[in-house]
């Protein structure tokens, strides 16, 4: 029942704040990627677990994932209009053959400049965990997205993505943060 009620609420301040509910929920689940990424992947434990990381994923999530995913899918939406299987599967292939190789490069270099890497640092660690990570990308997002370009509304693909990215994110904080 409190599941329900929270559900219902998210819902209501998703209707009056779109955007600000979108970018919200996507920085709160980068942060909670991380947490995941660093107790689980990890094995940190609590004594080790570095809170600034978990800050930094988390601004990237409000201020570059949220935003730009979400703007993203309205592009999306306005480039491929309507719901047909047809239309889900020109919207997938265009995310996942343009989109997501720039924003993964794009993310991978935000993190590496905000943990302090210079240019040619960031650069080699780009070059190394690029192709892994895109490759890994493939075998999870395009069945993802079809199904978030059939069934779900636009105000939701943000935190459907999200929700299964829990997973994700914690494999690219891990990634990027990896030394």
């Amino acid at each position: 029942m409190a599941a329900w009620r929270l559900w219902r609420g998210y819902q209501r301040l998703l209707a009056r704040h779109p955007w600000k509910v979108q970018i919200l929920t996507a920085g709160t689940l980068v942060g909670a990627g991380d947490v995941i990424s660093q107790q689980l992947v990890e094995r940190r434990g609590l004594a080790r677990h570095s809170t600034r990381r978990t800050l930094k994923m988390t601004a990237v999530g409000f201020c570059f994932v949220g935003p730009v995913i979400g703007g993203w899918y309205q592009v999306l939406d306005r480039l491929v209009p309507g719901g047909t299987r047809l239309a889900a599967l020109q919207k997938m292939l265009l995310d996942q053959g343009g989109f997501a190789p720039c924003f993964l490069g794009c993310f991978l270099s935000a993190v590496g400049a905000l943990n302090g890497l210079s240019v040619e640092e960031n650069w080699s660690k780009i070059k190394r965990d690029y192709p892994d990570a895109l490759i890994t990308n493939y075998y999870i997002w395009p069945a993802v997205q079809m199904a978030n370009f059939y069934f779900v509304p636009l105000n939701h693909r943000l935190a459907v993505v999200q929700c299964v990215a829990i997973v994700w994110n914690s494999y690219l904080s891990w990634k990027a943060n990896r030394q």
